[in-house]
């Protein structure tokens, strides 16, 4: 008589939210954005989040990325139930675990691309001569080493933009968010960019949580989670 082997448990996923909830008070209403918001994420994945205008997806990203804290549920990323931590923990925890890509960028104008990308080390003990060595090693991944030392006027939106890329890279996050990444970019640029995306998931493995309004960059996701009127509806779980 034979027996099989035991079957491997599959690893806990990166990102499991249960009963997730957020909700904002107006005067003396109550407005939720978020209900009951129950989603896996495993390590590795790249998932678009899309849905209409007031859907909720942004502040699904931001309950994400620790800027916002639920009303109610939980939040768990890589074991750690960020929903439970102090202002001073999540700030710590976010530096640490969290890049985020903005539609607009988010660059410091006065500041070199360079230092720019610089910017989340400064909260770190690397040394100055460290930090330089992993904000050039950031730019050259996203192919702008020869832009180090241009201000942001002095680039083109898609520079920008790979230079925000650089910047929520350097710290090698946990997590990585991005916020309609390609709302300001051309279809060609907004395709480098997603191209860009799809390289950082699928060579170096990131984690990407995608907020997008558009089918074309949705597509270049592994999977897709519909959000409608602050509930999912489409591919949470697995």
């Amino acid at each position: 008589m034979t027996t099989s082997a035991p079957a491997t448990p599959s690893p806990p996923p990166l990102i499991r939210l249960r009963g997730l909830a957020k909700s904002y008070r107006r005067g003396d209403q109550t407005i939720p954005v978020l209900e009951g918001i129950d989603l896996d994420v495993p390590e590795g994945d790249f998932v678009a989040l899309m849905g209409p205008s007031g859907s909720g997806k942004s502040t699904l990203l931001n309950l994400l990325a620790g800027i916002d804290q639920p009303t109610a549920g939980t939040i768990e990323i890589a074991g750690t139930d960020i929903a439970s931590l102090s202002e001073g923990q999540l700030a710590d925890w976010r530096a640490a675990n969290i890049g985020f890509i903005f539609q607009f960028y988010n660059l410091m104008p006065v500041l070199t691309a360079l230092e720019n990308v610089e910017l989340p080390l400064l909260l770190t003990s690397l040394s100055a001569r460290q930090r330089r060595e992993h904000a050039l090693a950031a730019l050259n991944l996203v192919a702008l080493g020869d832009r180090l030392d241009h201000y942001p006027n002095e680039l083109s939106g898609g520079q920008q933009q790979r230079v925000a890329i650089a910047r929520a890279l350097v710290t090698d996050p946990t997590l990585i968010v991005a916020d309609e990444p390609t709302g300001d970019l051309d279809r060609h640029t907004a395709e480098e960019v997603l191209s860009l995306l799809d390289r950082l998931n699928r060579e170096l493995k990131k984690t990407i949580v995608m907020v997008t309004h558009d089918p074309k960059a949705a597509a270049r996701a592994r999977r897709l989670v519909e959000l409608e009127k602050g509930v999912l509806v489409a591919g949470a779980l697995g």
